[in-house]
């Protein structure tokens, strides 16, 4: 196995700031033992390096954890669900613990997950966003462990990144939708991650090529089957001409279909929907939901492969892995 790289050091620190590995010491366990200006001092350099103190006992600072810390945003999406599985089908095998923490979509709560983490010496991350904060990113390259990121392609990566094009995602969805001969399209979202604004450009871009004008109706909460509902009342009621709907995943299409069938709105005679990550209840449903369907499971093992590779020692010139996705036409369109 890779010897696992040096951390910086406390020693690291007291260089910087020209004073002793003890008063680092402590200044870490306690800011009042030291004079104020040393510890402003200390701080400036700990903020820059972006080192976080280890929670490991010093006597097993050099050992591997055998520990994956996984970042995930949402708890209650299926998404990552499949993700996580895709991960352990090759961490378990290989002898490896995963460390989940949730961050709720927000960048300063990944900020504090992953800086818990890296102070329990995992020995690599894989990161359900590719948008950090510059102090996570200090914190990361200190750290100097792997790092994957997974389900976006379209930034550059920390490291590595596995995952799909979003924006192609939503162009060939609302594409096919036009095709269905629909004319009123519009678009339903939630939150407005990265994720969702790249599947909106892709909206935006087709409906653009078309000469017609963007409609959005979108919430600020988690998706939901009641959230999808209401975006669709919202939509009826401002224009009851609308007949293609793109929804921003699954739970917002399902929930504005039984808006739909709530109305004697009949589907897809009348409104074409469609969603995104193919879940398997808008496969058993009916009418079944058409949506794009994305590689989650293989996402999450290619991703938790290329990890323990590195952690091998076996390293590769690719930083972007596109695994795509394709149209799960259901009997929406």
């Amino acid at each position: 196995m890779k010897p696992k790289s040096k951390r910086i050091s406390l020693a690291d620190i007291a260089r910087e700031v020209g004073v002793t590995s003890m008063t680092v010491s402590r200044y870490l366990r306690d800011r009042d033992l030291v004079a104020q200006s040393t510890g402003m001092k200390i701080q400036v350099v700990l903020d820059r390096l972006g080192y976080v103190p280890s929670r490991v006992p010093d006597m097993l600072s050099n050992a591997h954890s055998k520990a994956i810390g996984v970042l995930i945003p949402s708890l209650s999406n299926q998404v990552f669900a499949a993700v996580i599985q895709g991960i352990e089908s090759v961490t378990e095998p290989a002898g490896y613990e995963l460390m989940l923490a949730h961050y709720g979509y927000e960048k300063d709560v990944e900020e504090k997950r992953i800086a818990s983490l890296i102070s329990y010496q995992v020995d690599g991350f894989i990161l359900s966003e590719c948008d950090h904060t510059d102090k996570t990113l200090r914190m990361l390259e200190c750290a100097d462990v792997p790092v994957i990121e997974v389900m976006d392609t379209s930034a550059e990566p920390i490291d590595v990144s596995v995952g799909l094009d979003h924006q192609l995602a939503g162009e060939m969805m609302v594409r096919r939708i036009v095709e269905a001969g629909r004319k009123n399209i519009v678009f339903f979202a939630a939150r407005m991650d990265m994720r969702v604004q790249q599947r909106l450009q892709g909206y935006e871009k087709v409906m653009a090529e078309r000469g017609c004008r963007s409609v959005i109706f979108s919430t600020p909460e988690h998706s939901s089957f009641t959230k999808g509902s209401e975006l669709m009342a919202r939509a009826l009621a401002e224009d009851p001409s609308i007949d293609g709907i793109f929804c921003c995943n699954d739970d917002l299409a399902i929930g504005a279909m039984m808006e739909c069938q709530r109305r004697a709105i009949v589907i897809p005679e009348q409104v074409a929907i469609a969603g995104f990550n193919a879940l398997d209840i808008g496969k058993s449903i009916s009418p079944k939901l058409a949506s794009i369907d994305t590689p989650r499971f293989e996402i999450g093992r290619k991703a938790a492969e290329i990890l323990l590779e590195k952690l091998y020692g076996v390293e590769s010139n690719q930083r972007i892995y596109d695994l795509g996705f394709s149209i799960y036409e259901g009997e929406s369109l």
